[in-house]
């Protein structure tokens, strides 16, 4: 038996648990409908995963196409923005990345976390692999969650299991396709790390680019990390406990609480010290949202069943979606 075949089950099993303590929490759904205006959908619409199975986690949008990635086997789906399906991408499996969660799309560069495998790729946006990177094995769970592009292009990533941000240089992200292999090194020791739960998960920049905003699953606490000090600090606000993925535009975050099925809109302070929950939005068939990501003036939301993945429960529907909502 591996050592990190034990770490998967473990991570799995300890975010059962945590769905299931937390499984009390509950979202009422508002009424929406999708409307036409020259041309547009206006409303909320689904857009469809062709992939049985697919429990797609994370979800990233560029001003051409929209990716998501299957914890379950590692398949990438796209699609162009507009389309109402995503279609099978990069096959799950290939190049050894068995699980995706984290998406994120950096110029011609896909970055995709490889979950409880601790593994994290990158790929040009013609599918080759530029590289691979696995996390020290220390015999810990891991869970390589979710990343973020900073300012100088170099990427952060964080790991829900272990207490520790890593980095990728921008050099390396950039690197020729070479399909070349390396370790992920640690960049910051993270705070208020606690054992046994989802710590560090969704991930952004602040609006100068300066630092990074960095949520908690559990405890649900923001904090921002300098870049130029290293310094982290709890950023005052509400606690919002199982905040998954972050989007950001401006001051505005966007934080997908998985849970308590709804997406959160938050305003940060000018030095992005203070956090104001603005709005909690929902909508009909919102189930386990994990990812969020903005596209032009939409939201997409992941419809992730990760509930059913974790308890092995029957699908509440074989068909895995993406919802798409106004912004605002």
């Amino acid at each position: 038996m591996s050592t990190r075949s034990t770490a998967h089950r473990t991570g799995r099993r300890a975010l059962v648990t945590l769905t299931a303590t937390s499984a009390a929490l509950a979202a009422l759904a508002l009424p929406a409908t999708a409307a036409t205006h020259d041309g547009h959908m206006t409303g909320d619409y689904s857009i469809e995963i062709d992939g049985a199975n697919a429990y797609t986690e994370s979800i990233a949008a560029d001003g051409r196409y929209i990716y998501t990635g299957s914890i379950d086997n590692g398949t990438v789906y796209r699609g162009l923005v507009g389309a109402k399906t995503l279609e099978p991408f990069l096959p799950g499996g290939q190049d050894g990345r068995t699980e995706v969660t984290g998406v994120k799309i950096d110029g011609d560069r896909l970055l995709l976390a490889g979950a409880f495998t601790g593994q994290f790729f990158i790929y040009t946006n013609t599918g080759k692999l530029v590289s691979s990177f696995t996390v020290p094995d220390t015999g810990a769970p891991t869970l390589v969650n979710d990343e973020v592009v900073a300012a100088d292009g170099d990427v952060y990533i964080t790991d829900s299991f272990r207490s520790v941000l890593y980095r990728i240089p921008a050099s390396q992200v950039n690197a020729p396709a070479t399909g070349a292999h390396r370790t992920l090194q640690a960049a910051y020791n993270l705070p208020d790390y606690v054992s046994g739960t989802s710590n560090a998960n969704g991930i952004t920049t602040t609006p100068d680019g300066k630092s990074l905003i960095i949520g908690y699953w559990d405890s649900g606490a923001l904090y921002r990390l300098t870049l130029a000090t290293g310094e982290i600090r709890k950023i005052d606000g509400p606690a919002l406990a199982s905040a998954d993925g972050i989007a950001r535009q401006g001051d505005t975050l966007y934080i997908d609480r998985s849970v308590n099925d709804e997406v959160d809109t938050v305003e940060l302070s000018d030095d992005a010290t203070r956090a104001t929950l603005v709005s909690e939005r929902t909508f009909p068939g919102i189930d386990t949202p994990t990812g969020v990501a903005i596209s032009a003036d939409r939201l997409l939301v992941t419809n992730s069943q990760m509930n059913n993945y974790l308890y092995g429960a029957p699908l509440e529907s074989s068909v895995f979606t993406v919802e798409s909502i106004p912004l605002h």
